[in-house]
């Protein structure tokens, strides 16, 4: 999990967007996930409206719900990362991922990271990353679910901090790459 040091977060309507990102999981069945958060009449209004309307072939975004017609607030439109390789990729995206992420969005609201009073006047991005190769639709929905919330949470904490941002240059990793200098320091 990325930037989980604890710092004051900043009221929504401080900051003009709060930019999130979190990965939770291992293997197949992780979860990537970036968050854009701001009011509806600012930017990230409208690149939620943009986004909404301006699909691509294996790229249709579309508002995550918590079951139908019942949409998470903030409204948060989801928008993969990844176009459904297969119809077990889609239904893992369209099935667990979107339930995570709703869930996840949900309690943020709950515990403060995104007040509530920000939940009719906001709009929400989730980039979703899920991998074609998923096979456990509990752990995508656990994962998506941490996910969403923890970068939620980082984007109101705007974390990580610089300090760790200029000691990890030093060593970048990620699940996919980690340089042969940055893993023998």
């Amino acid at each position: 999990m990325t930037g989980s040091a604890q710092q004051p977060a900043q009221s929504v309507q401080a900051q003009s967007v709060q930019v999130g990102e979190s990965f939770v999981g291992d293997g197949v069945n992780a979860a990537h996930i970036n968050t854009v958060l701001g009011h509806r009449d600012g930017p990230a209004g409208v690149a939620w409206a943009t986004a909404l309307a301006t699909p691509s072939q294996g790229h249709v975004p579309f508002m995550a719900v918590l079951r139908p017609s019942l949409p998470v607030k903030p409204l948060t439109l989801f928008v993969t990362k990844a176009a459904p390789a297969s119809d077990e990729h889609g239904t893992h995206i369209w099935g667990p991922a979107q339930a995570g992420v709703a869930a996840g969005v949900a309690d943020a609201v709950a515990e403060g990271s995104i007040p509530a009073e920000a939940a009719d006047t906001h709009a929400l991005v989730a980039a979703v990353w899920v991998n074609p190769g998923a096979d456990d639709a509990e752990a995508v929905y656990a994962n998506n679910r941490e996910a969403t919330r923890t970068a939620l949470r980082n984007g109101a904490a705007s974390l990580p901090g610089l300090d760790e941002v200029l000691e990890a240059r030093h060593r970048p990793s990620n699940p996919f790459f980690t340089p042969k200098a940055a893993s023998e320091a």
